[in-house]
């Protein structure tokens, strides 16, 4: 019997996680979990999150237990998924160190993805080093368990690749000890949903997102301020429907297909009331949301017993990176004392 193929999935601990992440990978995550096909790791990143929050770690430690709440409330079961905390797998430091003699300042400098998020951050050659060679430490990561799938957004397949470069030039000079990982890719559309604003991304630091942790008073509110068409202004007008928020949402969580094309219809005809349409795509919302939020509200209630599932999770995780650990100590060479 060929043993199921290991998955690396997780999150930076920089807040509560929202909606878009749902859509984007969680839910994925829960699917792949239970299909019994895969062993899934799923790792909440908080080293990497302080690449860029390091003069703020009350945020990391605060966030840490707020996403093990989100994990556990969307349906990541950890007697079915390893969630371990970075931090807490000294060999993933030691990887790194190893793979960063494989990589050169200009290919780091390449990296899409790490370009895009120095112009975002503002850097500019202020670039925290651990920021900048972050790359490699999602190189540690994905190899210490060696990932064959990585379950990942469009924007990562540059992190990606950097891995596989790292794995193969790992191989070619010291034997083939690495797994080179393949990305899963959230379906065409899915990957990433637009800001209650109209925002090309919905994201924590612009203020646009609905949290799965929203009470039901705070998901209605941010529905009814939702960016819709400025130039439907009576119930009668005609109404765009591109680039409106809510239709973008309800053609994502609405079962109801018929329905959308009714009321996209309705809209572009005139007739329909954007009040009318929010109050609708909150009853979708709920639907989806309420038992995720009450879940949360239920595990919140133990907070020792989600740091015991870490605890538990994290020691799991050890024992698997400590022994790609050896296996990289000994083709390399470094293994002095057996």
């Amino acid at each position: 019997m060929t043993e199921k193929p290991i998955i690396l999935t997780g999150d930076r601990p920089t807040g509560k996680l929202h909606i878009g992440h749902y859509v984007g990978s969680l839910k994925n995550r829960v699917t792949m979990q239970n299909s019994g096909k895969y062993i899934p790791f799923i790792m909440i990143a908080d080293q990497q999150a302080l690449t860029d929050n390091a003069r703020d770690p009350e945020k990391i430690r605060n966030s840490l237990i707020e996403v093990a709440l989100d994990y556990l409330a969307v349906g990541i079961d950890p007697e079915k998924s390893t969630i371990f905390v970075q931090s807490q797998i000294p060999a993933l430091a030691e990887l790194n160190l190893y793979y960063l003699n494989l990589v050169t300042v200009s290919r780091l400098e390449r990296n899409p993805t790490v370009k895009a998020e120095i112009q975002q951050k503002k850097f500019e050659r202020s670039i925290p080093a651990g920021f900048f060679t972050y790359p490699v430490s999602q190189a540690a990561d994905i190899t210490a368990f060696k990932a064959k799938y990585v379950p990942v957004g469009d924007d990562q397949e540059p992190m990606l690749e950097q891995t596989r470069e790292i794995v193969r030039s790992f191989n070619s000079i010291y034997g083939e000890v690495l797994v080179e990982p393949e990305g899963i890719f959230p379906p065409k559309g899915m990957g990433r949903i637009p800001g209650l604003d109209g925002n090309a991304k919905m994201s924590k630091s612009l203020g646009n997102a609905i949290y799965l942790s929203d009470d039901s008073d705070t998901l209605r509110k941010k529905v009814m301020s939702m960016y819709t068409d400025p130039n439907h202004i009576h119930v009668e007008d005609p109404g765009k429907v591109e680039g409106n928020m809510v239709f973008t949402y309800l053609d994502i969580f609405d079962p109801d297909k018929e329905k959308v094309a009714e009321l996209k219809e309705q809209y572009q005809h005139g007739g329909l009331g954007d009040v009318k349409i929010k109050r609708y795509l909150n009853e979708v919302l709920e639907n989806e949301l309420g038992p995720i939020r009450e879940r949360r509200a239920e595990f919140a209630k133990d907070i020792p017993a989600v740091y015991e599932m870490l605890k538990k999770g994290s020691a799991h995780a050890n024992e698997v990176a400590n022994q790609t650990l050896e296996e990289v100590r000994h083709a390399i060479g470094v293994d002095y004392f057996g």
